[in-house]
């Protein structure tokens, strides 16, 4: 029962990071108001919440799941999904940035003036942190039905 609650737990908060993603891709826009970054800021806080849970879980899988620390930890797609979640970690951070920089900079002002310059760049990290992500489960299906050579 363990195994089932912790895969439950482990499949929401991915699907949760998904979602938080796409939801950050589609609020990045020119015209951003106060309010909006607000929300943007705390999606962000969200996503990094969920990736510190989905490390807790994770590591609850490997050690009390079903299959074993020895099935995790000697499955080299088990290593490459992981390095895909470092990646994305270390993608998240400018757009973390950017987004608290706007945050201030709306704070102070009163409103931000966030131009196309300001968030193609950003733009472009999210987009690769989806990118990135969505080798995640598929890395996923392998660890459980690829052979290991």
């Amino acid at each position: 029962m363990i195994d089932l609650l912790l895969a439950l737990a482990h499949h929401f908060l991915v699907f949760g990071i998904a979602g938080i993603l796409a939801a950050e891709a589609a609020l990045l826009q020119l015209g951003l108001s106060a309010q909006r970054l607000r929300f943007l800021g705390n999606l962000d806080t969200a996503y990094g919440i969920f990736a510190v849970l989905i490390l807790i879980v994770g590591f609850c899988r490997v050690y009390f799941g079903i299959h074993g620390p020895e099935f995790f930890l000697t499955n080299p797609w088990f290593w490459a999904k992981l390095a895909c979640f470092v990646a994305i970690g270390i993608l998240s951070a400018p757009p973390t940035i950017k987004f608290i920089a706007w945050r201030r900079k709306a704070k102070a002002a009163g409103a931000a003036a966030i131009t196309a310059d300001d968030i193609r760049p950003v733009r472009k990290f999210l987009i690769a942190e989806i990118v990135v992500f969505a080798f995640i489960p598929l890395l996923a299906a392998a660890m459980v039905r690829v052979p290991l050579l």
